[in-house]
């Protein structure tokens, strides 16, 4: 029996404080536009709605850079204690009743590709797996699909605990998607790895 297509969406982290980069990362130049423009395009592109881009002291820039985008920016106030999964909780509380699933994608990981994304969507299209995620050579990257029923579960992880726990203590549940294409491993943190990884113009 066919599946009715599921409602998808996507919640971008943008709430880092770019400590090591030493400057604001997601409004970097990344070819003819920003690292935070070009992850968007790509959602965009592959037709996840919404979009919602959790930022943290970087909000006026993102929010200024982004205003023609089609995304719903949302502020973690709290940016400067919490930690990643608290941006990706505040991001899932903002999306509409009728989602069935959501992309939890890195705002700082302007390399992602469309036919990574793609393969994600398709994967849980056919099967509704309650997680899907990248791989490359055995070891698994971003972004990652967490369908609703999962939800509850990130939102009671306790304190301290982070998304790495929550994908191991779900481990049985992920539907695993082999890429070939090590980007998925890859994030910008430091000026050396901006330098090396940005497209050369």
């Amino acid at each position: 029996m066919r599946k009715n297509k599921a409602n998808l969406a996507a919640v971008v982290v943008a709430a880092g404080q770019s400590r090591r980069m030493g400057r604001p990362k997601l409004t970097l130049p990344w070819g003819n536009t920003t690292i935070i423009e070009q992850v968007i395009d790509v959602l965009t592109q592959c037709n996840l709605y919404p979009i919602v881009v959790v930022t943290g002291g970087n909000d006026r820039e993102i929010r200024e850079i982004l205003h023609e985008k089609p995304v719903l920016i949302v502020k973690n106030t709290g940016y400067e204690s919490s930690e990643m999964v608290d941006s990706v909780k505040l991001g899932i509380n903002s999306l509409p009743s009728e989602t069935d699933a959501v992309m939890i994608v890195l705002g700082d990981q302007p390399q992602i590709h469309p036919s990574v994304v793609g393969k994600l969507i398709d994967a849980f299209q056919s099967t509704r797996s309650f997680l899907v995620v990248p791989s490359y050579r055995m070891r698994r990257g971003h972004p990652w699909l967490v369908e609703k029923s999962l939800w509850k579960d990130l939102a009671s992880l306790p304190e301290g605990h982070t998304l790495r726990d929550f994908l191991n203590q779900h481990n049985e549940m992920i539907h695993y998607i082999p890429v070939d294409t090590p980007s998925i491993l890859s994030d910008i943190d430091t000026p050396d790895e901006y330098s090396r990884q940005r497209p050369q113009q």
